[in-house]
Formats: structure tokens, C-alpha cells, sequence
């Protein structure tokens, strides 16, 4: 113990040889004095900044993550480390998260089926946006009557009933084909499962009253109504993403959690 030591940062003793304060864990070098004791992270998944993804729903394991640690990663049916080779409505190359200046970003890859982001707040829609609730995908269709129905000699097209629609809220079923649609007078339409305007009574992840249309200055408002699933929105290039936002792409739902 001649050659002991007494640690700076505790006042333990140190003895000869040792690297290392047994009470504190210090470390100490070559000359004796005490190095920083900084606390490390225990591997490169738990890197502050970086991301995560968590499968909610979808043809993988539900509750598996992905560690978003590298600049980019793609996810799709056949592309990627984010891989999903059951899943037919994926792309084979679908989207890609990707950080520029330590900011998680999601850009759709020209997918066939789109990249999809629950709102968070109210969102303007524009002429062709297609959302998502619960299972359905709606689209978005600005009208024009007089452009779509023509006049000759002045007089308009007589429709039924003969009102002022700015828009229409048109489902997309297989093959991408026009399904129900849904015009309102007031140009306002609550989607839900029951006792709305425009229903899906069959489609259990719809709430009951879900989400409404609102036409304001030439586009369309969406607005969550509290539902339990949320409203999702296609993103058209790239989107930022935040902590606790849900993506959907294909039959995938997934959660994600940053790291701060």
C-alpha cells in the first residue's frame, strides 16, 4: 500500500497498480490524475438522436423494432433492411427514413400504394390527397361543376339535386377503382362507423364518429374526431418525422420513438 493512491473525484484509496477507484470507478492514466468519468451508452441502439420503428399491425412479428443508427434505410417487399417479402401491398422498394442535419425524414419512393402519416392536428387537403381510416382509403376530389358538367347556350346541366359541391369524398377499392362517394350541401362530411355521413359500418378499426371534411378557402380541412385509430394522410415526397408519430405503408403500422 506504500504506493497507494487517493482518488480525486471520491478520496478512496487507490491501491498501486489499479486503473480503476473501487468505490466511484474512476479511471485514472499514466500520470496518476483522474480521467474524465463519463458515463457510456452500453452500444450504438441507444445512440441519442437516432430512431426506432415498433410494429404495431402488419405480416411481421408484432412488437419487433428496427434501429434506425445508419444515414438511411429502406423498407419494402424485396429492398432494404426494413423488409417485409409477405406483404403484396408493398413496393419492392416502398420508402426510405433517412436523417439529414440529425432529423428522422420519410420520403415515399414513387411506391404504388403511397406512404401514409397519422395527423396530428387538423391538415389541409388538396384536389387528388387520399387519406386513411381505419382500413378504408378515401380520396379527395375538388369538383367544378360547370367544367364538369357543360353548359350549351348558357344553360347549366341539370344534376340531382342541383347543388353548389366543392368537393367529394370518393373510396378507392381494388385496383385502385372508384368505389361509394359522398357529396354533402353544407360541403362539411363526418366519416365513422355509425350514424355519419359517409359510414363503414363492417370496418371495426373505424370509431363511430372518426374524422371530418371541412371545405375551407378552396381546400379541404381533415380533422381527427378523438378516434382510437387515428387519421392518416399520404404523404406525396417527404415528411418530417417526430416522436410518437405512426407511419403506415402497405399492411404495416408502425410507431416511432426517437431517442432524446
Amino acid at each position: 500500500m506504500s504506493n497507494a493512491q487517493i482518488c480525486g473525484n471520491c478520496s478512496a484509496i487507490v491501491p498501486d497498480g489499479h486503473h480503476y477507484c473501487g468505490r466511484c470507478g474512476a479511471q485514472y492514466v499514466g500520470d496518476g490524475t483522474v480521467s474524465p468519468n463519463e458515463t457510456m451508452f452500453f452500444g450504438a441502439m441507444q445512440a441519442p438522436g437516432r430512431a426506432k420503428l415498433i410494429l404495431i399491425k402488419g405480416e411481421g412479428l408484432e412488437g419487433l423494432s428496427y434501429h434506425l443508427n445508419a444515414t438511411e434505410h429502406v423498407a419494402g417487399r424485396k429492398q432494404g433492411a426494413i423488409l417485409f417479402p409477405e406483404d403484396n401491398y408493398l413496393s419492392p422498394k416502398h420508402a426510405t427514413f433517412l436523417y439529414r442535419d440529425n432529423v428522422l425524414y420519410l420520403r415515399d419512393e414513387g411506391s404504388h400504394n403511397g406512404t401514409f402519416v397519422r395527423i396530428k392536428e387538423p391538415t389541409l387537403l388538396e384536389h387528388g390527397d387520399e387519406i386513411c381510416v381505419g382500413e378504408q382509403i378515401l380520396r379527395i376530389e375538388h369538383l367544378n361543376l360547370r367544367r364538369e358538367y357543360p353548359m350549351r347556350e348558357e344553360t347549366l346541366m341539370y344534376i340531382s339535386p342541383p347543388k353548389d359541391y366543392e368537393f367529394r369524398v370518393v373510396q378507392v377499392i381494388r385496383g385502385g377503382r372508384p368505389g361509394a362517394s359522398f357529396c354533402s350541401v353544407n360541403n362539411d362530411v363526418l366519416i365513422g362507423r355509425e350514424g355519419c355521413d359517409m359510414n363503414f359500418p363492417d370496418d371495426r378499426h373505424v370509431s363511430r364518429k372518426h374524422c371530418r371534411l371541412t371545405w375551407q378557402n378552396g381546400k379541404v380541412l381533415v380533422t381527427d374526431d378523438d378516434s382510437r385509430n387515428g387519421t392518416f394522410v399520404r404523404i406525396k415526397d417527404e415528411v418530417r418525422l417526430n416522436h410518437s408519430d405512426y407511419v403506415v405503408f402497405g399492411s404495416e403500422l408502425m410507431r416511432v420513438e426517437i431517442n432524446s
